[in-house]
């Protein structure tokens, strides 16, 4: 059953920041800052936008995610937790030495995960490959592909899109993680990105394209509606996001793009999350 309300959706992403602060924590290591920015990316993917099954993880006629920037592992882990194909349990060994949560996501270890990641660049050239499968099966299914915009500094995401678009796979839609932070610094200072230069680049090889808040779920859920109806090319959407999104102290700040809270902020940080969601709650309720 897809979820189309707005405020539900946005509970599901608190939960999810919620689990991925608790993930890292209990790792004591991963990447808080460019999961926490995904998070109401995947909370509509997950809940609204694909066609999946927890019950049936490798369904050949599902919907694939491709999460490119798989150091953001515990965002995906902690979906996944949401949704049903793991137990949140489970959460708690992220990174552990014994555990199938590993800091980059397997697909061999956890069901749900369609493509094992981490070294960066490679996404792309993976969902064009599974985009194309299925129209030659004539499948139908969509393909997801989540870059990071630092991840765009690696050429072989541009070699990826030419295929993109010489294939006119019109059933992959690229999403950027556009939260102007990698690991030393703006992506602008080490190579020139912003939003405005990647929607051109990406526009360029002949993308669709549409620029929106990634951190807005009914955004979201706008855009990934409109690259449903193009035909003939593929989409990007840029997504436009604060790194570290929904703990304040984490927000926009780079040191938080590789560094697990110690106690004091595991604290803060889950008391400002249940607050937003006693917050988002009310809102439930006044309707």
């Amino acid at each position: 059953m897809r979820i189309t309300k707005v405020e539900a959706l946005e509970k599901i992403a608190n939960r999810i920041r919620m689990d991925i602060i608790t993930e890292i924590y209990y790792g004591k290591s991963g990447h808080p800052g460019g999961s926490l920015s995904i998070a109401d990316i995947l909370a509509v993917l997950y809940f609204n936008e694909m066609n999946i099954n927890p019950n049936m993880p490798d369904d050949k006629a599902r919907d694939r995610l491709v999460l490119s920037k798989g150091h953001a592992s515990a965002a995906i882990y902690a979906a996944l937790a949401e949704k049903g194909y793991i137990p949140k349990s489970d959460l708690l060994t992220f990174r552990n030495i014994n555990s199938n949560l590993q800091g980059h996501p397997d697909m061999n270890k956890v069901p749900g995960i369609d493509m094992t990641t981490g070294s960066l660049g490679q996404g792309l050239s993976v969902a064009n490959g599974m985009a194309l499968a299925s129209k030659m099966d004539s499948m139908g299914y969509r393909v997801y592909c989540i870059l990071g915009d630092g991840e765009l500094d690696e050429g072989q995401v541009w070699e990826a899109c030419m295929t993109s678009v010489k294939y006119s796979l019109d059933n992959l839609c690229v999403i950027v993680d556009c939260n102007g932070l990698q690991l030393t610094g703006s992506t602008y200072d080490i190579k020139g990105i912003n939003s405005e230069n990647i929607e051109q680049k990406f526009r360029s090889f002949g993308f669709n394209t549409i620029t929106i808040n990634g951190n807005d779920v009914f955004s979201i859920m706008n855009a990934l509606g409109v690259a449903e109806t193009v035909k003939g090319k593929p989409t990007a959407i840029i997504a436009k996001t604060i790194k570290g999104k929904g703990v304040s102290f984490m927000e926009g700040k780079e040191k938080w793009h590789g560094k697990a809270p110690n106690d004091e902020e595991y604290k803060l940080a889950i008391d400002e999350l249940l607050a937003k969601e006693k917050q988002i709650d009310k809102e439930m309720e006044g309707e």
